[in-house]
Order: structure tokens, then C-alpha cells, then sequence
């Protein structure tokens, strides 16, 4: 079996930041997935699931209300590994074009007093929410998007030499 792109990105050199992970043509239009990645992988903690969570659904109803994107946005939804996110948008922008609006998405949480889309009709987990805890998140990477907004570092996945064997097939070390 052909192991995913994004498997195949050394997670051992990211940092956190705004990555293309794909683009996809859907109906003639192109799609772009991008990784929003807050903690570093393998080395800083995932973010605590309960604020995922409340991340998720604060900053999902803000992409979808901004009145300059939320026709663009497909998806908004955690990692499995817990430390970011993927967001999903129609076309192909470069990765600094999005940094305005996840900036804005990231600092908007502070003003919660309330997880939109919290309760048992809404939510499939209504009880497992961390609002203070989200806050923490979202300030420190959004704090983190503020002083690295021109540091291409935090823009492009970093590059690694992957050995091939004879016949073609790339080595991956994990």
C-alpha cells in the first residue's frame, strides 16, 4: 500500500505553523487542504482533547460567519494526533495568504463565553468542553502566528532526504 502524503512528511521537523498538506480537483474547482499545525509533533504535548474540542466549534463558527471567507471554507475539524487542525477551502492560496484569517480565527476565541453548538442537540460530546483551557491554546498559538508572520519556516513543510531503493520506492524511516 502507498503511504499518504501526509504520512510521508517528517513530523520530527515541523514546527507549529500553516502548511498546504494537498490540493485537489473536485467538480473542475481546485481544493486545498491545509494542516494548521499548534504544538510541535513529538516533542510538545497534544492539545488537551476537551479543548480541541471546544477549539473546533468556536473557531468552525467563526470561519463560517467571516464575511470574507465563509464561502471558501469546506472544513474545519481536529487532527487525530491531536496537534492542529485541517482546514479545508475552495481554490489555492498560498499558506501566508490564509495567516490574516487564522490569526483573526485563533485571537477571536478569546472573547468566548460560551462553545457555540455545545449542547446535547448540537453536540455529540456536549460534556467533554474546556473553555478556559481553549483560550490558553488559542492565544499562545495565536501569539505564535503574530511573531512568526514572516518567518517562511512556519509556511513550508520541511524538506528531507528520503532514500530510494533501486527499484524506485522511497525508504520512510517510521
Amino acid at each position: 500500500m502507498d503511504l499518504i502524503p501526509s504520512f510521508s512528511v517528517d513530523h520530527n521537523l515541523i514546527v507549529p505553523g500553516i502548511y498546504e498538506s494537498r490540493v485537489d480537483e473536485v467538480g473542475g474547482e481546485k481544493v486545498t487542504t491545509y494542516d494548521i499545525r499548534v504544538t510541535t509533533p513529538n516533542k510538545e504535548p497534544a492539545v488537551d482533547v476537551a479543548a480541541m474540542h471546544t477549539l473546533e466549534h468556536i473557531i468552525a463558527t467563526y470561519l463560517r460567519n467571516d464575511p470574507d471567507w465563509k464561502d471558501e471554507v469546506i472544513y474545519w475539524g481536529p487532527m487525530g494526533c491531536l496537534t492542529g487542525f485541517y482546514l479545508i477551502l475552495k481554490g489555492n492560496r498560498a499558506t501566508k495568504d490564509i495567516h490574516g484569517l487564522l490569526l483573526n480565527a485563533f485571537r477571536s476565541v478569546k472573547d468566548s463565553e460560551t462553545v457555540p453548538g455545545s449542547n446535547p442537540e448540537n453536540c455529540g460530546n456536549c460534556l467533554m468542553h474546556n473553555l478556559p483551557m481553549a483560550k490558553w491554546y488559542a492565544a499562545k498559538f495565536a501569539d505564535y502566528l503574530e511573531a512568526n508572520a514572516d518567518n517562511e519556516k512556519i509556511y513550508v513543510y520541511p524538506k528531507t532526504e528520503r532514500l530510494v531503493t533501486d527499484d524506485g520506492r522511497q525508504f520512510f524511516d517510521s
